[in-house]
This record gives structure tokens, C-alpha cells and sequence, in this order.
């Protein structure tokens, strides 16, 4: 047998013939994904010493306050094992946050746990509740983890597209459509997905559609997991709404959030769930065979940035505003078709004008010979085709960087 192959050849005696069987090494369930292509981007980005707007990661210091809690708190020697569910301080503060920017009393005993990164979050929640059997539905273009999280937890993905704004380079919205959404649920629906600030389209869903979700919801008997993460990047008037605190959620909701983008710490992998008991009880049982628990100093320091004055999360949006709005113009007069954000700090672009045939092989162009990394549009859909025709740029970066970006794609030519 050849070493580091993916089979396993098996020779055994049968009634005084030998007989063959290959017996694969390799789940059935990884056939059906890739690796990250967004991490795939950053590594090229590395290797073509180009400016990296694939990736959602800020390249600007995290607050320094939250940094000395983290340093204060390894100098303390809170260095071991936190409880697996997260330390209490920060369990308390994400009580604490809950109640006063969404009004729902969480008890941090029962309804909490910490993970390591929302990452982790969202796929301890798909392995605690999905069997075998069970369909969760996405809406696309998706934030790529959820299709392989819910594969990976043993049920099947099943996509509901969002559809963009009909004209590019205008205040738009991406919407879906209603009977579509309908016709997603059915009695094998164990679960549906709701990102909102959306990533990569920046949509923020409205209350109508929050509540129209949680009719469905309600009827078929379904779970809502909401990634929330870009909870506080907001920008145009738009206001974000928990739906785990519209009536009939509570007790059909998991919350998931982190400290990555509110804090600009995404390596720090701390990120957490908030749901009735009994699920709770379940997740927690999943995170302590999985990863046990997220960093105990960085948890402490979790437990400082949530107790961080009003105005941080107002200047924080509208740092991000001044960056979205400082890359749009330059992306449109390099030839791009923007769909204007309202949350999240992405934009997706239209890249018809270019004439390429797809979106890997402009991105590809784009990263080598131009110098500027973005994330191709089919890694966000189920078919690739769907994405063929756009890409998306992070702006989570520093003016100069976003500088750097615009002068390089000055040099692309329509």
C-alpha cells in the first residue's frame, strides 16, 4: 500500500478464493465542499505580495483597552482551563449586553456558552439538533461555513436565494422571495439559517422579514440559528434586530455572536450561544468533545470589551461607514458594479464589464497580475454559476490600505 493513501486495500480468505475490498479512509461527507476559498484568497494574496481585501479581518489594532484586559488577565495566571461553557464574568456580561441592546433577559447559567470563535458556535448548534434526515435552509449567496456545517452535522442544506437590487451603483436591497421561502419548509426542515448584517451581500433583514420568517418558523415547527456577528455594523438608518425577541422566538432561537468584528480580534476565537435551556444543555455537550473551551484570558478580556461605553459601537459604524464609502467610488470608477452594503463590511461587485468568462478566473487575474485580493461570488452559492459574474471586497481596513487597493485597480481596464 502506497503511504498517505486514501484507501485501505483489503485482502481475506473467502471459502479458498482471496477476495479484494478497498475500504476508502475518507468520509463521504467531505466530497460534498472545498476547503475555504476565502482562506484560500489570503494565501494568495501572501504569495503575490497583493493587497488582501478577500478576507474579513481588520488590519488595524484592536482597542487598547481590551488588549490590556488580555494582558492583564495572562499576568494573573488565568492561564488553565476556564468552566467548558465559558467563565462566568463573561457569560455575565453577554447576559448584561442582551438585556440592555435587545431587551431579553438571558440567564447566564442556563442559556450560555461560550465557544471557541462564532465558527465553532454555529457548528456545535448543528451537531446538537440536526439528525439524520433533517434539512436546513440557507439563504444565498451564504457565508461558506453553513452548507458544510450542516453536511458535516448530518443533514441537507437546502438555498433560498437572495436576489440583488435590479439596477447596480444604487441604494438597493437584496430580497427574496416569499413563495420560495414557503416552499423551503416542509416537515423534514429541522432548521433555517438567518445572517443578518448579511455577509457578503451587507443586507440587514427588516422586521417584516424577521417576522415572516418566524411565522414559518412557528407553523412547521422550526429552528432559527442567527449569526449576528456584524450586530453593530450598521449604516444607512438601518436597525438590527434580534429574532429571538420577536414573540413565538424565544423558545425556538439560538443567538450566535463574537468579539471578532465588534472588537477587530478575529484571531482571538471567542464567540458564543444563546438559547432556551434544553438546546443549550445540548450544545454545551457538543462544544466539550470538540474543543473543550475558548481561551480563558481572552474570555476575561471577552468580559472588559462587552462593558465598553455606548459610543464605541456608534464611532465603530461609523468608522466602517467612512470606509465603505472611501472604497465604493473606486471600485465603480475602476469598472466594477457595486451593491451598496447597509451592515457588514463587504461589498459585492458586478464584473460583467470586464468580459471575463467567470469569477475564479478574474479573481485569479486580479490577485496576480493586478495586486489586489477579493473573494470570488460562487463560493457563496450552491451552483457556481449563479456567482459567475461577481465578487466581493472586505473594507475592514486602514485608509491606506484601501489607497493602496483603488491605485492598483486603476491599472484594470473594462
Amino acid at each position: 500500500m502506497v503511504a498517505n493513501s486514501p484507501s485501505l486495500l483489503i485482502i481475506s480468505p473467502n471459502m479458498g478464493d482471496v477476495a479484494t475490498q478497498t475500504k476508502s479512509f475518507l468520509s463521504g461527507k467531505v466530497a460534498h465542499f472545498t476547503e475555504s476559498v476565502i482562506r484560500e484568497m489570503t494565501r494568495k494574496a501572501m504569495m503575490y505580495d497583493a493587497v488582501n481585501l478577500a478576507q474579513g479581518f481588520p488590519d488595524f489594532p484592536a482597542p487598547a483597552e481590551i488588549k490590556r484586559a488580555a494582558q492583564e488577565a495572562i499576568a494573573a495566571d488565568i492561564n488553565q482551563y476556564a468552566i467548558t461553557w465559558g467563565a462566568k464574568s463573561l457569560r455575565n456580561a453577554i447576559a448584561r449586553k442582551f438585556q440592555e441592546w435587545q431587551g431579553m433577559t438571558v440567564d447566564p447559567e442556563t442559556e450560555l456558552t461560550v465557544c471557541c470563535g462564532s465558527t465553532e458556535a454555529i457548528v456545535s448548534t448543528l451537531l446538537a439538533v440536526c439528525n439524520a434526515g433533517d434539512e436546513v435552509i440557507i439563504f444565498e449567496p451564504f457565508y461558506e461555513n453553513y452548507g458544510p456545517d450542516s453536511i458535516i452535522s448530518g443533514a441537507k442544506p437546502r438555498y433560498v436565494r437572495l436576489r440583488p437590487p435590479a439596477k447596480a451603483d444604487v441604494d438597493g436591497e437584496w430580497t427574496f422571495d416569499e413563495r420560495e421561502l414557503r416552499a423551503a419548509f416542509h416537515n423534514q426542515t429541522k432548521a433555517i439559517v438567518v445572517n443578518t448584517p448579511n455577509n457578503p451581500t451587507g443586507k440587514v433583514f427588516t422586521r417584516a422579514e424577521l417576522e415572516l420568517i418566524r411565522d414559518l418558523c412557528v407553523e412547521f415547527n422550526v429552528l432559527a440559528i442567527t449569526d449576528e456577528i456584524y450586530e453593530h455594523i450598521l449604516y444607512d438608518g438601518t436597525e438590527h434586530i434580534s429574532i429571538a425577541t420577536l414573540d413565538g422566538m424565544r423558545e425556538r432561537t439560538v443567538t450566535i455572536n463574537g468579539m471578532s468584528k465588534t472588537y477587530a480580534v478575529t484571531g482571538w476565537r471567542v464567540g458564543w450561544t444563546v438559547a432556551p435551556p434544553a438546546i443549550t444543555n445540548a450544545i454545551r455537550k457538543v462544544h466539550d468533545f470538540l474543543t473543550v473551551g475558548a481561551p480563558a484570558p481572552l474570555q476575561e478580556a471577552g468580559a472588559a470589551a462587552l462593558s465598553m461605553p455606548s459610543e464605541y459601537y456608534g464611532k465603530l459604524a461609523e468608522g466602517y461607514r467612512v470606509r465603505r464609502d472611501h472604497l465604493m467610488p473606486a471600485l465603480t470608477a475602476a469598472g466594477f458594479k457595486c451593491f451598496q452594503p447597509h451592515g457588514a463590511y463587504y461589498v459585492m461587485t458586478d464584473i460583467s464589464a470586464f468580459g471575463y468568462q467567470d469569477d475564479v478566473s478574474f479573481a485569479k487575474y486580479l490577485v496576480q497580475k493586478i495586486g489586489v485580493a477579493c473573494v470570488p461570488g460562487s463560493s457563496f452559492y450552491r451552483d457556481p454559476r449563479d456567482g459567475a459574474k461577481q465578487v466581493r471586497f472586505a473594507f475592514c481596513k486602514k485608509p491606506e490600505t484601501l489607497d493602496a487597493a483603488a491605485q492598483r485597480l486603476a491599472k484594470l481596464v473594462c
